[in-house]
């Protein structure tokens, strides 16, 4: 049976990286993962965690919804939930996202760009994210913040970062800010 998410995945995945002029073995490579399993995602096949498929957008120096656009349903694993709810053309770049978190989860987030200096500005990437339902701890993992339905926390995603749910659940609209073009360059 045909997945369309994993479709667009693997379709918008190797054009960018054939636009990049990487090999399957270089991208593998470089995000840590089996070239056989790259080769399946491009594919349209495999069940790639949203892990692999944020480590391949953070090699491929890309926003994460530029290789799950045109997938309309959930991704998920281990109680996360994501669904990209639209994309921005503009720049800066703002990306925005529905998540959910079921009880009992915790979810690094590694660092968002490929950490060059030139991104590590001030004006890096922030992710911005409203609270809907739930209780949440978010921030950088060393200093997570609590946060109750209603409240708005913004952090910079240029960092390690972690979203923790305890007793209740957490639903949450998140919005990722990429640089300026004209700034990163």
């Amino acid at each position: 049976m045909e997945n369309p998410n994993l479709n667009s995945l693997g379709h918008n995945l190797k054009t960018v990286r054939l636009a990049q002029g990487l090999s399957l073995s270089q991208l593998a490579s470089n995000a840590g993962i089996a070239k056989s399993n790259l080769s399946r995602i491009e594919q349209g096949e495999g069940n790639p965690t949203i892990e692999t498929i944020w480590r391949l957008a953070v090699q491929l120096n890309i926003p994460f919804g530029d290789l799950i656009a045109g997938s309309h349903e959930l991704l998920g694993e281990n109680g996360i939930q994501v669904k990209l709810v639209d994309q921005g053309s503009d720049d800066p770049r703002v990306d925005v996202y529905w998540m959910s978190c079921a009880a009992h989860t915790m979810k690094m987030s590694e660092a968002h760009t490929n950490g060059t200096t030139e991104q590590l500005t001030f004006n890096g990437t922030t992710e911005q994210l409203t609270l809907i339902s739930g209780e949440l701890f978010v921030g950088p993992n060393d200093a997570l913040q609590q946060l109750t339905a209603g409240d708005t926390y913004t952090l910079n995603a240029d960092q390690p970062h972690c979203y923790q749910t305890q007793e209740k659940a957490a639903t949450l609209m998140l919005v990722i800010t990429y640089p300026n073009q004209k700034d990163a360059s």
